[in-house]
């Protein structure tokens, strides 16, 4: 008896990670084995920079809340420690953009932790 093989699974299964690879540059968009190297490490660099992603975001946060703060003339830890200690529930996110975009909010907070 002849060996069975599900080509339509197959060509389906091929079909959709040469989609996955439209764009790619070169033989990486059409040829088989090297668009789906090319698609699995992408997902890979994905899901590891989806996580990347949140602490390069925090660093930028602490980067702007620590300006805002020395101009103040406040170190970063001295006024998180303080921001602790009072009981004012902003986070890092929220500190950052009153740092930034609203310098008077900023100064409120910084002045009802002296």
């Amino acid at each position: 008896m002849p060996r069975s093989v599900n080509t339509v699974a197959s060509r389906a299964r091929r079909k959709r990670m040469l989609k996955a690879a439209k764009g790619y540059w070169g033989r990486r968009s059409n040829v088989w084995t090297v668009a789906k190297n090319a698609v699995e490490k992408g997902w890979t660099y994905a899901y590891r920079d989806r996580k990347v992603k949140k602490r390069d975001f925090r660093k930028l946060w602490i980067q702007r809340i620590n300006a805002g703060a020395r101009e103040e003339g406040m170190s970063y830890s001295v006024f998180m420690g303080k921001i602790k200690k009072a009981n004012i529930e902003l986070n890092r996110k929220v500190l950052a953009d009153l740092a930034m975009n609203h310098q008077d909010a900023f100064k409120a907070i910084v002045k009802k932790l002296k």
